[in-house]
């Protein structure tokens, strides 16, 4: 309900987002003070800004812009601060006094993660550490967003926060460890945490290029659709706004404190269920299949039973509703702006 969260400051670390945005969007509708630290350089601003000839970057620029024009109209304040720069984050957040504090910044991408280690270091546990070192013995809140991929491959019919975790490649084990950083500095400094594990996200001015994105892109632009695999590997889509009212729910309530939540819908769709989906949108659109990735786990549902128990969380959009909104939304944004949907 709005007002839910009247008086209570928030820091969002990597807020200028795809999740960030969102969230700081949600989180001032409902009464809190929200304030972004971001540096605009991940998968943000300074990746994007050189891509004149390419359609895609422009596209993404404008999806950027829209972004920090939304975050504008509503007052939401942009601290442009690295978080690699102990010294500089620890003065922005002397500065703001957060009651809680959100940690989105990282490398967003699994693939990504792969092929730069040390890129993905610096940007997922560097910023991770300084945060955490900032926040201790501050009586604050600190949310750390991880990612399903800490379970490995899925078992039985839903995963549970309780399983045990056996991350494969570099994103997993940096998220795993980051859990594990998180934990820590409770057990060590008393540090209140909330450790969220969301799932095949997809929404409004994401710019990752996710697979819902690229298949919606790539139909726009009469391209054929490319699926790792048969299409019949599973995953907990999950649409923006289910996951920013669980992040909401996490920082009301105090049964989230000291908790690991998945947060996604709570069931599972194969890629070829949502390319039957697109395939209602897109009639006669060509679907291509290639070899899957070794790297990637077999995944499936995650529940979110200790969610909905803990914290009243009731997420609203099944697959069929909500990547239909997001093909809609994309549809519209082609009609303002065909030259970014452009064959090259």
């Amino acid at each position: 309900m709005a007002g839910s969260l009247k008086g209570r400051r928030v820091a969002l670390i990597g807020g200028a987002g795809f999740i960030g945005h969102n969230l700081a969007l949600d989180l001032t509708g409902h009464g809190a003070e929200v304030h972004i630290i971001d540096s605009l350089q991940v998968n943000n601003l300074g990746a994007f800004s050189n891509g004149s000839g390419d359609a895609s970057k422009r596209l993404y620029m404008q999806l950027i812009y829209e972004r920090l024009n939304a975050l504008r109209e509503i007052n939401v304040p942009l601290h442009v601060v690295d978080a690699r720069d102990y010294q500089v984050l620890s003065r922005c957040l002397s500065d703001i006094q957060p009651d809680t504090i959100v940690q989105l910044a990282a490398i967003a991408h699994a693939n990504r993660a792969n092929k730069d280690p040390f890129s993905t270091f610096d940007h997922s546990f560097r910023t991770l550490e300084n945060a955490l070192d900032c926040a201790r013995g501050q009586d604050r809140h600190f949310i750390y967003f991880s990612s399903s991929m800490v379970y490995g491959n899925f078992e039985g019919d839903a995963v549970s926060e309780d399983r045990h975790c056996d991350p494969m490649g570099i994103y997993g084990a940096l998220k795993y460890g980051g859990e594990k950083l998180v934990i820590a500095y409770n057990q060590v400094f008393g540090l209140p945490y909330t450790i969220v594990r969301p799932s095949a996200l997809y929404g409004e001015r994401c710019v990752s290029r996710r697979v819902g994105q690229a298949f919606i892109e790539n139909a726009l632009r009469g391209i054929s659709l490319t699926v790792n695999g048969d299409g019949t590997d599973a995953l907990d889509f999950t649409y923006i706004g289910d996951l920013v009212q669980a992040v909401r729910l996490c920082i009301e309530k105090p049964e989230a404190r000291n908790q690991i939540f998945n947060t996604t819908y709570g069931a599972a769709k194969s890629l070829n269920q949502m390319i039957d989906i697109m395939r209602a949108s897109f009639p006669g659109i060509e679907v291509k299949y290639q070899a899957r990735d070794a790297l990637m786990p077999e995944r499936g549902t995650l529940s979110v039973d200790k969610a909905r128990t803990l914290l009243g969380y009731a997420p609203q959009f099944p697959l069929e509703t909500g990547f239909v909104r997001y093909i809609d939304w994309y549809k519209g944004l082609a009609k303002s702006h065909p030259e970014y949907f452009r064959q090259s």
